[in-house]
C-alpha cells in the first residue's frame, strides 16, 4: 500500500475566516509565523517557513497573493504564475498549518481608499524609479497581511534586498508588533537565486542567468571592479543592466568606511527581470 499524501494545510479565503483560526491557536499559547508570498512556491519559500519555526513559530501562515497594486501597467501581473493545487501540496509536504488565499475584492474591497506611501532614502532609487508605486503597493498588502494574520514573526528573503529594508523600516514606524527575520537567498546548484519568474526563462536563459551570481561574486570579493560590472554583464548575455551598486546595508545611502555594504543589481534578459545582492565585506 502506497503512504497516504500529507494533508493539506486549512485554506482561509477571507480575513474572517484566518482570524478564526488564528484567534484559536493564540487561545493555545501558540507563537504565529507568517510568510507573505505571490505563489508559484519553490524551495525559496519553503525555507521561509524552515526559517521561521526555528525562531520561535510554533504555527506556520503562508499567505498567497498576487498583488495586484505592486504591478505596474506593463509589467506581468496576468501572466504572474498561479499554481495553487500545486502550491497547496508543496505546503503539506512541509507541515504548514494553513494557507491564506484572499481575492483581490477581500485585500481591497470596494469603495478601497487609502494606500501606505513610503519615504526616506531606502526608497530614493532602484526598484522605486523603475517601478513607481511598486513599493506603496508592497507597503500596502504586507501592513495589510500583517495586520489580519497578527502574526508574530514574519519571514522575508533577501533576494527582494530593497523591499526587506522597506518592510523592516514599515514594522519600526507604524509600531507594527511583528519580528521581521531575514532569510539569506536561497540558489540552485549553479548559483541562480530562485525566483518564480524563473519559469519565464528559456534553457538558454536560464544559461546566461546563472552567470550573474558568479560575476557578483567576483566585484563583492574585489569591490573594484563595480565600474566594470555593467559592462561585463551585458558581454555574458544580459539585454540590459538596470542597476549595479554598492550600498549600505541597512539604509541603502551610499557606503562609508566601517559599515556593512551590500552589492545589488537587476538586470534584464528578455521580458524578464532578475534582482541579486551579496554582502562585501
Amino acid at each position: 500500500m502506497s503512504p497516504a499524501a500529507p494533508a493539506l494545510p486549512l485554506v482561509a479565503r477571507t480575513a474572517a475566516e484566518l482570524r478564526t483560526v488564528v484567534a484559536g491557536w493564540r487561545r493555545d499559547g501558540a507563537r504565529i509565523g507568517l510568510v507573505p508570498t505571490m505563489g508559484a512556491l519553490h524551495q525559496g519559500h519553503l525555507t521561509l517557513a524552515e526559517a521561521a519555526r526555528r525562531a520561535g513559530a510554533d504555527r506556520i501562515l503562508f499567505s498567497i497573493f498576487v498583488n495586484p497594486a505592486q504591478f505596474g501597467p506593463k509589467e506581468d501581473f496576468s501572466r504572474y504564475p498561479r499554481r495553487e493545487a500545486e502550491d497547496l501540496a508543496k505546503l503539506a509536504g512541509i507541515g504548514a498549518d494553513l494557507a491564506y488565499l484572499p481575492t483581490v475584492e477581500e485585500i481591497y474591497p470596494p469603495g478601497f481608499a487609502f494606500s501606505i506611501v513610503p519615504g526616506g532614502p531606502i526608497v530614493a532609487d532602484l526598484e522605486a524609479a523603475i517601478r513607481p508605486g511598486h513599493f506603496a503597493g508592497v507597503a500596502t498588502v504586507v501592513a495589510k497581511l500583517l495586520i489580519q494574520a497578527g502574526a508574530d514573526i514574519a519571514a522575508f528573503g533577501e533576494k527582494d534586498y530593497q523591499q526587506l529594508l522597506l518592510v523592516r523600516r514599515l514594522v519600526r514606524d507604524l509600531d507594527l508588533p511583528c519580528a521581521i527575520l531575514a532569510v539569506p537567498t536561497v540558489r540552485d546548484g549553479d548559483g541562480l537565486a530562485l525566483s518564480s519568474r524563473n519559469a519565464f526563462l528559456t534553457e538558454a536563459q536560464l544559461a546566461v542567468a546563472r552567470r550573474l551570481n558568479r560575476i557578483l561574486a567576483e566585484i563583492a570579493a574585489e569591490p573594484g571592479r563595480l565600474a566594470a560590472g555593467p559592462d561585463r554583464l551585458r558581454d555574458a548575455g544580459f539585454d540590459a543592466v538596470d542597476y549595479l551598486v554598492l550600498r549600505d546595508a541597512e539604509t541603502l545611502a551610499d557606503p562609508v568606511p566601517g559599515r556593512p555594504r551590500r552589492l545589488i543589481a537587476a538586470v534584464r534578459l528578455g521580458a524578464t527581470r532578475l534582482l541579486d545582492n551579496l554582502p562585501v565585506a
